[in-house]
């Protein structure tokens, strides 16, 4: 009989070592080693048996493509990250913050995908919670099977009777296979159920849908092999305080990962948000001053954000700079550049600064609304609500110009605004059929004695 040995492995990197160290010297992380139990391949049987002969070699050009296409999903945003549905045979990993809505989306994926069984794995509630789940998003599916189920070769052997159209198992770090001895969630699990789940995928084509915890670093735990195992890697992101959620792809095989999608939470779960634009802009009865509105590009996806800004005399010796949804070394270097460029004594007043919607910004193409922002409250003018600004700001105070700048135009086109600011260093814009006036700046001066003259 095989001798059963132990090893320590790290938990945030997966690498292994024969004894117990306190920095892991892989990913350098303090007291993540933990003692788990390997058991040879040949004391259990292997998970499950596909029961059909070994592939041989094929040349590619006799290979033909898969004939019945992408599975849609019935939720339209979902299908936009995935690149246009689900791939027969393919592994999708989605990972979020604790209560961001990730057991919410994959339910409502097996309730809204008809004309397939669907098999739902959940390894955290019971058949009973998930069917209160159900009832409350208020949507029915009458070949949706739940199982309450942590043992992968149970999971396996039900898929392999019912021949489900996708697998969703809710979590994968609550999932454990006998052929490893360790814990359920452990770096050694994880790694086998998915490596397992692969290769049964791979074998029948049946797509496989993998809810993924994350770790305190905001990275999806288990080992970095997970991500490179599975065909997509997705990010449910947004904060409790808010009902919107975004969904990024950080990794597609099959799509690209510029897309993004997003959600609204809501009593009956979650809803597909068409238009962004609407949601993150706010509609006052009055024009205000430190609002601007920003043509911003996540992806490949325009939309148009407001801008808030406050700028008030220092109560304290130090002036206070705080930044919401926004880079707050970017934001010091933009008022640097107003303090040199434009003249501004703003290095004695506080200056906050958010961003509405509670989202989080990192396109350069914002700075020109901040810069807008800054000025109106310090000046205390408003700006017109029809007016947006889509530019970036260089440091000597010239107005660079960025990318994709016709989409950004024609959604704030397409969003009711008469004016938009950008750099007057584009070239060749088309605006065929666009009610729009585009105005050109060079330098901050320029937009300071248009908007404020």
């Amino acid at each position: 009989m095989a001798k059963i040995k132990s090893v320590f492995v790290c938990q945030n990197c997966g690498a292994e070592s024969a004894k117990w160290i306190g920095k892991c010297p892989s990913c350098k992380e303090w007291n993540t080693y933990h003692e788990e139990i390997i058991a040879p391949a040949s004391a259990h049987a292997s998970a499950f048996n596909s029961g059909k002969e070994k592939r041989k070699p094929e040349l590619l050009d006799n290979i033909k493509p898969d004939e019945h296409g992408r599975l849609k999903t019935g939720l339209a945003e979902l299908d936009r990250i995935l690149g246009g549905g689900i791939v027969a045979g393919s592994l999708i990993l989605l990972g979020g913050e604790p209560g961001v809505g990730k057991s919410t989306l994959a339910l409502q994926l097996a309730l809204a995908l008809k004309g397939k069984d669907i098999l739902y794995i959940s390894g955290e509630e019971s058949e009973e919670q998930i069917g209160m789940r159900a009832r409350r998003m208020k949507h029915t599916n009458p070949q949706c099977y739940v199982l309450s189920e942590t043992e992968l070769e149970a999971i396996l052997t039900h898929a392999g009777n019912l021949k489900p159209g996708l697998i969703i198992i809710d979590s994968i770090q609550t999932m454990s296979t006998a052929m490893i001895e360790s814990s359920a969630g452990s770096v050694s699990q994880v790694r086998e159920c998915a490596a397992q789940l692969l290769k049964y995928s791979k074998i029948t084509g049946i797509p496989i849908f993998l809810i993924g915890h994350i770790t305190k670093d905001g990275t999806l735990a288990g080992p970095k092999v997970l991500e490179h195992i599975v065909d997509v890697v997705l990010y449910f992101e947004g904060d409790n305080n808010y009902v919107y959620r975004i969904l990024r792809a950080v990794k597609n095989r099959f799509g690209s990962t510029a897309e993004l999608g997003i959600f609204e939470m809501v009593e009956s779960g979650l809803r597909e948000v068409d238009n962004p634009s609407e949601m993150f802009i706010n509609h006052h009865e009055e024009a205000l001053s430190g609002i601007s509105i920003a043509a911003t590009v996540d992806g490949l996806r325009p939309f148009l954000i407001e801008t808030q800004a406050l700028v008030s005399s220092a109560v304290y010796g130090t002036p206070q700079r705080s930044s919401t949804g926004y880079d707050i070394r970017r934001l010091n270097m933009l008022l640097a550049v107003l303090e040199k460029r434009a003249g501004f004594r703003l290095a004695v007043k506080d200056v906050f600064l958010n961003i509405a919607g509670g989202i989080k910004v990192s396109d350069p193409a914002i700075d020109l609304a901040i810069i807008s922002s800054v000025l109106s409250s310090n000046l205390d003018i408003p700006i017109g609500r029809e007016i947006c600004f889509a530019a970036e700001t260089g440091l000597s105070g010239e107005i660079r110009p960025v990318s994709r700048v016709e989409q950004r135009i024609r959604e704030a086109s397409k969003m009711g605004f008469t004016k938009i600011y950008i750099s007057k260093y584009h070239r060749n814009i088309a605006l065929n059929g666009l009610d729009i006036e585009v105005i050109p700046v060079g330098k901050i001066e320029h937009l300071v004695r248009s908007l404020f003259a």
